[in-house]
């Protein structure tokens, strides 16, 4: 069994060693995990798990080696059990007489079958009983009751240490560097993006110095501060808003939010489709406090890294022609302001929420790659790793 753990995480491309491993098989000789599975899964994820990336699919494949989660499809993400079926008002206790009452399911099979036709069948929440998905009962399904065969659904940790299968939430899913980015992951990436500095006021303890002048002083404390340790990596953060970037506004969002908190040094503006003579900083009010490009350009050194977010989707004329903006007569192609944006600004790098695997069947997503010499990288963990570290050159 902990050669099959081994041999799924290498499948899935965790990069697990054979070191590691036998320091895992070493740690669990010497009884560090016990008889508990929970432990166990501490464990080896501590041993078998160096990027924070990888979390997401060691807990799919450890839940499925070990029984805890199946493997999960395409057709189980889209199954989601409502929070308000599995709020907490009671938790059931029962004598071991009452236990001994309470009736098996029927095996693996019978519960999955079961549970499926629940799922179809249920509506809302459901407390106490022996049937329904919900809490303090003896259904099969559920959170804070007893069954002496069921799927453990919702609930923080065991109880009666019985569940056959455990259906929890993944939290680390947005870590994973294959799908979309969760506000976490995003701070993640980002912080490849550091170039760190002391300005300003003395605020910090500097031990070592401190330590230092005592001992020059004849042991009289001497106090030494410095300025606090901040981020001083500059980046100029450009959004694409409105039309088909509609659909990436909450990915977007969390983007935005992760860099606000990671960068001191932080402007951002809008554009549409593609960059023109002008951007805005209220999209609300785009039309009226508009913004020049120009302006943008003297406004901010070239220390300043660029980051374009934007699905470059647009009809290729956009780019190429003047006159072609879908919302206005820009008398200056798009193409012409990207290049003086890049000719300002060497490090830069332009972020798409779409899947990568699309790009190719697009004739101005084709356009932008080009301009941005295949400095384009998906809105993925992956892809805003990669482009801190292109950022960072």
């Amino acid at each position: 069994m902990f050669q099959n753990l081994f041999r799924e995480l290498k499948r899935v491309r965790v990069p697990v060693s054979l070191p590691e491993y036998l320091d895992l098989m070493g740690a669990m000789d010497k009884g560090l995990a016990e008889y508990s599975v929970d432990d166990f899964y501490y464990l080896s994820r501590a041993l078998l798990v160096k990027d924070e990336r990888h979390l997401d699919r060691f807990d799919q494949i450890f839940g499925h080696v070990f029984k805890g989660l199946e493997r999960v499809s395409a057709n189980d993400e889209q199954v989601e059990i409502p929070q308000e079926w599995l709020k907490r008002l009671a938790e059931l206790h029962l004598t071991e007489e009452e236990m001994a009452k309470v009736e098996f399911m029927g095996g693996w099979e019978k519960l999955m079958e079961t549970l499926r036709e629940r799922l179809a069948e249920q509506e809302s929440r459901h407390e106490g009983g022996s049937k329904w998905i919900g809490t303090a009962g003896t259904s099969p399904f559920g959170a804070y009751g007893f069954n002496p065969e069921g799927v453990r659904i919702g609930q923080h940790q065991g109880r009666q240490g019985r569940a056959v299968k455990v259906w929890d939430k993944r939290e680390f899913r947005d870590l994973d560097g294959e799908v979309e980015l969760g506000t976490r992951g995003m701070k993640i990436a980002l912080r490849r993006l550091r170039r760190f500095a002391r300005e300003g006021a003395l605020s910090e303890l500097d031990m070592d110095d401190t330590i230092h002048s005592t001992a020059k002083n004849g042991g009289w404390l001497n106090l030494r501060m410095v300025p606090e340790r901040h981020n001083a990596a500059k980046v100029l953060l450009l959004l694409d808003v409105g039309g088909s970037m509609n659909a990436h506004v909450e990915g977007c969002e969390r983007l935005f939010s992760a860099a606000r908190s990671e960068f001191k040094h932080l402007e951002y503006y809008y554009f549409h489709n593609c960059l023109y003579e002008a951007v805005w900083l209220n999209n609300r009010r785009r039309r009226t406090e508009q913004i020049s490009t120009w302006d943008l350009l003297n406004s901010y050194n070239s220390e300043y890294k660029v980051v374009f977010v934007g699905d470059a989707f647009m009809s290729p004329y956009e780019i190429v022609y003047p006159g072609a903006s879908v919302e206005h007569f820009n008398e200056e192609s798009g193409e012409v302001w990207l290049k003086r944006i890049l000719s300002n600004y060497h490090n830069a790098v332009w972020l798409n929420p779409l899947r990568q695997r699309g790009w190719h069947s697009s004739p101005s997503i084709k356009l932008i790659q080009e301009m941005m010499e295949d400095r384009m990288y998906p809105l993925t963990l992956d892809g805003l790793d990669q482009a801190m570290r292109e950022l960072s050159k």
